[in-house]
């Protein structure tokens, strides 16, 4: 959004005006939505970037762009959590991705399909043969009767 003050803390009834009233900038800095108190260290993977307000190095937390919002479905068991797949599978393609911890959720997708899905045996190929015999015997002179030949 323009006008925005990169080292300005916005509150939420701010962003709020901002979204409704801006017009949205690809060059525009982030809103800064949080300072964290002195001491926290930045970790860009969880969101909380390093950079200067008020003259201070601190770690902050920006207002997520709703219009860049994903979804992920993450392997229960993937090697590593939720932070090595993010490093391995999307980082490479989105390097400024991050995630909200209290976002996450946890659970599992049954294949109904897979477990209790019992598809009917096939037919054997003399079965298929004699329907297509039947039905080879059952057109003959059909087309010669539609063509008005005969």
């Amino acid at each position: 959004m323009r006008g925005i003050d990169a080292e300005r803390v916005y509150s939420s009834k701010e962003i709020k005006t901002l979204k409704e009233n801006h017009e949205r900038a690809e060059d525009a800095p982030a809103v800064i939505k949080k300072i964290h108190k002195r001491g926290t260290l930045p970790d860009p993977l969880k969101g909380l970037f390093e950079t200067m307000a008020d003259g201070k190095p601190c770690a902050v937390e920006y207002e997520p762009d709703p219009d860049l919002h994903d979804l992920e479905q993450i392997p229960l068991m993937d090697e590593g959590g939720i932070d090595a797949f993010l490093k391995r599978e999307v980082l490479p393609y989105a390097p400024d991705t991050w995630y909200s911890e209290e976002s996450v959720k946890i659970g599992y997708e049954i294949s109904f399909t897979r477990y209790f899905y019992k598809p009917q045996p096939m037919r054997t190929l003399e079965e298929i043969r004699a329907d297509i015999l039947a039905l080879q015997k059952e057109t003959e002179g059909l087309l010669d009767k539609i063509l008005g030949e005969k």
